[in-house]
């Protein structure tokens, strides 16, 4: 530090600032920019701009050190100010405040006062120079901007009129431009032909004239309402004279034109055959309630018509609905192409009423490929397993499409003589939930309707729709559970599980809560809040509880081939501050297989935190995986440990020496008696979970249940 005897020199001009001066010249500038920021906007972080202004307060400084100092570079920052972004005037009285003070202040810049003021000046010359030319740019580029908008518009009205000018001559419709006296200002081609007349003949001539006498009033009453602003558009059918006298029924539209001043100035008169129109309004109702690619009727015809057929159904036989689904088709398209997928949907079709020919049927197609089939069964109608027999007998047979055999099958949900007076949406929701549980397993295959297994399933889904509610609403929590030694009874860990306690119902457990949170998609957010609370509770009781043994918690697969999970779990790890080695987690060994879940693995393992393979021993390559994964720890299957409770297995006799001789610690899951954990601890397995060992409870149940680490 500088004594008072020792006089203070300047660093020259190319020296580097002293240490001392060093330090002022960076609260000058971070109290620029802190203070610039407040008044400006300027497209810097505060970090980048604080290194910004460093530089221009170093620069000044040395400019200010030279007896007679050269202003230029005082001139060039304050253009630099100007390039940093919107500064303007409020950001030229905040730097000459803060330099104006700061500079004077500077221990170096003793005694600097005049050049000080001389290049606060100058800093202020340049700036606003800068200003100034950066106004006049913008203003240039608003003016040719403006000069190419106004381009632009005038274009565009060309085009607009050419467009016009192209749909009236083209159009199949009669168009008229007619004035607001009536008279016809300009008919197309159409108009004329439609009326008999010469093309160019109708110009000149008054609309009223070529109206049925009987509907002239109508019509100028209704013209006068656009008039008046009453209407904006009208529509109505009338009555026209051809030139040879006979009359032609039209559906006629007008609309009013307006001026650049927004007042009247043309009618538009657009006139359709109504002939025509009625055969395209047919077109178009039945292509509304038709598929266009197959031809067949599509959802909405086949529900109006299962609802008729409903009603009328045979007491005796009713009706049967198919919903048949195309396997494999996802495939055809995906190798082959959509155009021949598309295809192989006609030729379904054609089979489809191929084999239904001789029945009282209506085949629709619902979409993508998926067909309904509703029978109105008869004596004679064949039973259900020899139409869908018949059915794929037919898909059976080579279809050619661009030299490719394609041989498909079908699958179907099939009910059969619904209950009277149900609701057709029901019905076509039980045939369609009856084909997702037929094609769960196998192809090919039909399943008839099941009234109890319907039921199970619409209660287990409206549980699972639910559970991001309850978890909203606090109703899912996180218990602990011990992971017990089988030598002694001791706590070697503590696992995390789910636990939702449902108001006015059962409890679920934490293998339901998963199965559930997997089917809706909620496992990712769920699990995740799974890890981190359990991250939390693990710190909290190894800084208060002195507990230093690991926390474990199971990944579904869903989990653990998410890309993101070494970043989820780094970021847990970070915010909860649970040492990485005191986390262990589980990775299903039947996920294995599946693209990224071995690179999550590794990642896992490089973080430091311990990795189990969980539900061992149900697959063959089990053994390998530990050989090749940095995994020292496997969890038999809980399965297995039910197994074992009523059968002597060789297998798992087997198990436990082929775990050990590849050095892995064995730990089984679901021991809930004395004779499994005793069979366990003789086949020498060292960890088990189960009810046998404590179940899963609070964490302020189960802290008395471990000891300190």
């Amino acid at each position: 530090m500088r004594t008072s005897s020792m006089p203070m020199i300047a660093p020259q001009p190319d020296e580097p600032a002293a240490p001392d001066a060093s330090r002022e010249r960076t609260r000058l500038a971070r109290k620029w920019a802190y203070l610039l920021s407040g008044v400006t906007v300027v497209s810097l972080s505060r970090e980048e701009l604080e290194a910004e202004l460093g530089e221009l307060v170093d620069t000044l400084c040395g400019t200010l050190h030279r007896a007679s100092p050269d202003v230029t570079p005082a001139e060039r920052i304050g253009a630099r100010l100007v390039a940093l972004g919107y500064v303007g005037e409020p950001g030229l009285r905040c730097t000459l405040e803060v330099l104006g003070k700061g500079l004077p202040a500077l221990p170096e810049l003793a005694g600097a006062a005049d050049r000080i003021v001389a290049a606060l000046g100058a800093l202020a010359c340049g700036f606003l120079l800068a200003h100034e030319r950066s106004v006049l740019d913008q203003q240039e580029i608003m003016h040719l901007s403006l000069i190419k908008a106004v381009r632009d518009a005038q274009w565009n009205l060309r085009q607009s009129e050419a467009r016009f000018e192209e749909v009236v001559t083209s159009s199949a419709s009669g168009i008229a431009v007619v004035a607001l006296d009536g008279r016809i200002v300009r008919a197309n081609a159409a108009l004329a032909e439609m009326l008999g007349h010469p093309a160019g003949e109708l110009a000149g001539s008054v609309l009223y004239d070529v109206v049925h006498p009987e509907s002239v009033e109508v019509l100028r009453d209704a013209m006068l309402a656009l008039l008046d602003g009453g209407k904006e558009r009208i529509r109505q059918s009338e009555r026209l004279l051809r030139k040879d006298g006979d009359v032609v029924r039209i559906s006629l539209t007008a609309s009013l034109l307006r001026d650049a001043e927004n007042q009247p100035s043309h009618f538009v008169v657009v006139i359709e055959d109504g002939t025509e129109l009625m055969l395209l309004q047919g077109e178009l109702s039945r292509q509304a309630l038709h598929d266009v690619l197959t031809g067949l009727p599509n959802r909405q015809y086949f529900g109006t018509h299962l609802e008729a057929a409903l009603r009328r159904a045979d007491p005796t036989y009713g009706v049967t609905l198919f919903h048949v689904d195309l396997d494999a088709f996802g495939m055809v398209c995906n190798s082959l192409g959509r155009r021949v997928g598309e295809q192989l949907l006609v030729h379904f079709a054609q089979r489809l009423k191929a084999v239904m020919s001789r029945e009282n049927a209506m085949i629709a197609r619902f979409h993508s490929d998926e067909f309904g089939i509703l029978v109105e069964n008869t004596e004679s109608t064949p039973d259900i397993a020899t139409i869908v027999r018949a059915i794929n007998d037919e898909l059976a047979e080579p279809f050619f499409v661009d030299g490719h055999g394609l041989a498909l099958s079908a699958s179907a949900g099939v009910v059969h003589r619904p209950a009277k007076g149900i609701d057709p949406l029901e019905l076509l929701r039980q045939a369609d939930q009856t084909l997702r549980r037929a094609k769960e397993r196998r192809r090919g295959q039909w399943k008839m309707f099941d009234r109890e297994a319907d039921a199970h399933d619409r209660r287990t889904q409206a549980v699972a729709v639910g559970m991001a509610g309850a978890w909203e609403h606090g109703e899912i929590g996180v218990r602990y559970r011990p992971v017990a030694r089988l030598a002694d009874g001791e706590v070697a860990g503590i696992e995390a599980r789910l636990h939702w306690d449902r108001p006015d119902d059962t409890a679920l457990s934490h293998e339901c809560c998963v199965e559930l949170a997997e089917s809706t998609g909620l496992m990712l957010p769920l699990g995740d809040w799974l890890l981190r609370a359990a991250s939390r509770q693990g710190e909290w009781w190894r800084q208060r509880a002195g507990f230093g043994l690991p926390m474990v918690a199971g990944l579904t697969g869903h989990q653990v081939s998410d890309d993101a999970l070494g970043t989820r779990v780094t970021r847990l790890l970070r915010d909860t501050g649970l040492p990485p080695e005191q986390l262990m987690l589980g990775v299903p060994a039947g996920a294995l297989p599946v693209s990224g879940v071995i690179e999550n693995v590794t990642a896992l393992a490089d973080l430091g935190v311990h990795v189990m393979l969980d539900e061992f021993g149900l697959g063959p390559d089990d053994l390998r995986a530990i050989e090749n994964l940095p995994v020292d720890i496997v969890r038999v299957d809980r399965r297995l440990a039910e197994w074992q409770a009523w059968s002597d297995s060789t297998f798992l006799s087997a198990l436990v020496p082929l775990v050990r001789q590849v050095g892995a610690t064995l730990v089984v899951d679901g021991i809930h008696t004395e004779d499994q954990a005793s069979w366990w601890r003789t086949a020498g397995a060292e960890l088990a979970t189960g009810d046998y060992f404590g179940v899963a409870r609070p964490p302020a149940e189960l802290a008395g249940q471990f000891a300190r680490a």
